[in-house]
C-alpha cells in the first residue's frame, strides 16, 4: 500500500512515457528551445513495465494512466499496454493524449488492452487551434476522437483549457459539441506549469467563470461529493442528463485532501504531486539491480513524505522547474 502521513492512499498511478510532444501548447511549453531528456535517462519499456508490476502487485495501484509529453510518440506504447494488461491483478488503463496519432493507433491500443482515452482539445475553431498549440493539426485531433469512439475506448473524455483572449468564450459551444458527439467534456483551469513562466493567477479563466458561461445555455445540476470520490473533476449533470460536464479547478478549488495519484516521470522519478519540487529516483535502484522489495520500500518511503497540499493556494507560488511535458500531465 502507498499511504502518506495524512492517511491518503494512492491507487491511481500516472506514468509519463516521454517528455516529447508534437504540439507546443502555450500553457505547457515554449515554441522552441526546450531541452529534452537524453535517451539514456529515459526508462526503457521493460523498466516501465517492471515498475508498474511492482506498483500493482505490491503497492495497491488499481489504475494506470499513460501520459507524456505525448504518449503516442512512444514507439513501444502498444507493447507496454499489452504487458500491463497481462498483470494480475489487471489494472484499469487509460491514456491522456493530444489525439493526433489516435486515428492510426486506437484500434491497436484497444486490442492490446487499453480501456479508454482522454483527449486534449481546447477549441472548435481551426484558426484558434493554430494559435494555442502552434500547429495546424485541428482536423487530426477531431479524427482521432472519432477513431477512439469507434474503437470503444470509452468513455472518451475531452480536456479543455480556456485562455483569456483566445478561447475563453467557447465553453458553451464546446459543451454543445461534446454532448452531440457523446464525449464527456472536462474543463481544466490553467495551471502554472508553462516552461516560459507566463502564467498569472489574476488573468486565468476560473472554474467560476466557466460555470457562469455554461449556465447561460445549460441547466447544470451538481453530481454530489459521494459520486466524485477522489476524482479531480467536480461534475454536473447537463440538462437533466445523461451527459455530464466536469471542471478540474486545481487553482481555485484544490482537492488535495482526496488525492490518490502519484506520478512516475519518463526518467524514472516519483513525484507525489504535479506541483512538487522534490522527486525520488526509482531508476537508480532499477539500474543497480535492486530487488522488487527494495524498490517498493523506496516508493513507500517517498509516498510517506507527501505534503498536505500543492501550495497553489499561496499567492506567491512559483512554477516548478520542470515543464508539464517532463512530469506527465
Amino acid at each position: 500500500m502507498l499511504i502518506d502521513t495524512y492517511g491518503r492512499v494512492a491507487t491511481d498511478l500516472r506514468v509519463s512515457l516521454t517528455d516529447r510532444c508534437n504540439l507546443r501548447c502555450t500553457y505547457c511549453m515554449p515554441e522552441e528551445g526546450l531541452q529534452w531528456l537524453a535517451k539514456p535517462d529515459l526508462l526503457t519499456d521493460d523498466e516501465i513495465v517492471r515498475l508498474i508490476d511492482i506498483a500493482v502487485t505490491s503497492l495497491g495501484i488499481e489504475e494506470v494512466r499513460f501520459t507524456g509529453g505525448e504518449p503516442l510518440l512512444r514507439p513501444g506504447l502498444v507493447g507496454i499496454v499489452e504487458q500491463v494488461a497481462a498483470l494480475e491483478p489487471r489494472p484499469r488503463m487509460s491514456l491522456t493524449t493530444n489525439g493526433i496519432g489516435l486515428k492510426r493507433t486506437a484500434t491497436a491500443l484497444k486490442k492490446a488492452g487499453l480501456d479508454r482515452v482522454n483527449v486534449s482539445l481546447d477549441t472548435l475553431r481551426p484558426d484558434v487551434f493554430k494559435t494555442l498549440p502552434r500547429r495546424n493539426r485541428h482536423q487530426d485531433v477531431l479524427d482521432g476522437l472519432e477513431a477512439a469512439r469507434e474503437a470503444d475506448l470509452t468513455p472518451v473524455k475531452v480536456n479543455s483549457v480556456l485562455m483569456p483572449g483566445l478561447n475563453a468564450d467557447e465553453a458553451p459551444d464546446l459543451l454543445s459539441w461534446a454532448v452531440a458527439h457523446d464525449y464527456e467534456l472536462r474543463f481544466i483551469e490553467q495551471m502554472p506549469l508553462d516552461a516560459q513562466h507566463g502564467w498569472k493567477r489574476e488573468g486565468m479563466v476560473t472554474a467560476g467563470d466557466i460555470l457562469a458561461s455554461l449556465r447561460t445555455r445549460f441547466e447544470l445540476t451538481p453530481e454530489g461529493t459521494d459520486e466524485r470520490g477522489s476524482a479531480p473533476a467536480e461534475r454536473w449533470v447537463v440538462d437533466g442528463g445523461p451527459h455530464r460536464v466536469g471542471v478540474i479547478a486545481s487553482v481555485t478549488r484544490p482537492f488535495c485532501g482526496a488525492c490518490d495519484r502519484p506520478r512516475l516521470t519518463a526518467d524514472g522519478q516519483i513525484r507525489n504531486c504535479l506541483f512538487a519540487r522534490e522527486e525520488t529516483s526509482l531508476r537508480t535502484a532499477l539500474r543497480s539491480d535492486a530487488p522488487d522489495e527494495e524498490i517498493a520500500r523506496i516508493w513507500r518511503q517517498a509516498m510517506w513524505g507527501k505534503k498536505a497540499g500543492s501550495g497553489l493556494d499561496d499567492p506567491s507560488f512559483l512554477q516548478p522547474d520542470r515543464p508539464m511535458s517532463a512530469i506527465g500531465g
